[in-house]
């Protein structure tokens, strides 16, 4: 049902209500002239009950109009809280005013609209630089230089011989006997041995690679190095010797 066709039976509903009224109010002018006064009180309770019956008689009307409307509307979800909310007024101004149009007339409405605030955009604050305070320094945020990365040494291919490295390794000779079984053990004196599992290099497989100063894979880099290992953790090669003996590593 359209608004026009609600309107049409409101608008019925109070004539039909005030034809009731104008019936009653008739009545009781006929009824004045050939009854005593004695029936005054009660020609009152008739017209307010008359009253009464056309208010019911327009809510029950409208009743089932207005309130598909008002459904429909919460429905629609292109209907506005605003005409909601008029539909209802209207209605309850009806029911309240004896169903009167121009009581309808005399109904306003507000609405508030509220504009949402816009969150604020955060803006970097510069340091004494010139820089944003929050950026990070160059090389990491601790402003330490970041190290490089490792890098493993080059193959050797410079030639020589076991007597020869030793010797320029600085390496005495009466060690040489207990140098040669562990290097024979560890690398089979291949400069460029590598250990795939641990990355341990050289002849003496030293572990890590990056131990080494210099070369890991020079052999003179590598058995210096070695030199200072065996004395400085077993006192001697002979003791290197013998822990390795023992135990098949050093």
């Amino acid at each position: 049902m359209t608004r026009r066709e609600a309107r049409a039976i409101e608008r019925s509903a109070v004539a039909e209500g005030r034809r009731t009224q104008r019936t009653a109010a008739t009545a009781d002018r006929r009824r004045s002239h050939s009854t005593p006064k004695g029936w005054g009180a009660r020609r009152a309770v008739v017209a307010v009950f008359g009253s009464v019956a056309a208010v019911g008689f327009l809510a029950a009307s409208l009743a089932p109009v207005v309130t598909p409307q008002i459904a429909e509307a919460n429905q629609d979800p292109s209907q506005s809280t605003y005409a909601t909310a008029a539909d209802e007024a209207q209605l309850f101004a009806a029911t309240e005013k004896g169903g009167s149009l121009a009581a309808l007339a005399t109904v306003s409405y507000e609405a508030e609209l509220r504009t949402p605030t816009p969150t604020p955009t955060p803006t970097a604050t510069a340091d004494a630089d010139g820089e944003p305070a929050d950026a990070p320094a160059e090389g990491g945020e601790s402003g330490e230089a970041l190290p490089a990365p490792y890098q493993p040494p080059a193959p050797y291919s410079g030639g020589g011989a076991p007597a020869e490295w030793m010797a320029a390794a600085g390496i005495a000779e009466s060690d040489w006997t207990f140098v040669d079984y562990i290097v024979s053990r560890e690398s089979g004196w291949n400069p460029n041995a590598t250990n795939a599992g641990s990355g341990a290099c050289g002849l003496v497989q030293a572990l890590p690679c990056s131990k080494v100063p210099g070369n890991g894979y020079d052999p003179v880099d590598n058995l210096r190095w070695a030199n200072g290992y065996a004395t400085g953790r077993y006192g001697s090669w002979a003791s290197a010797y013998a822990f390795w003996t023992a135990n098949h590593w050093w």
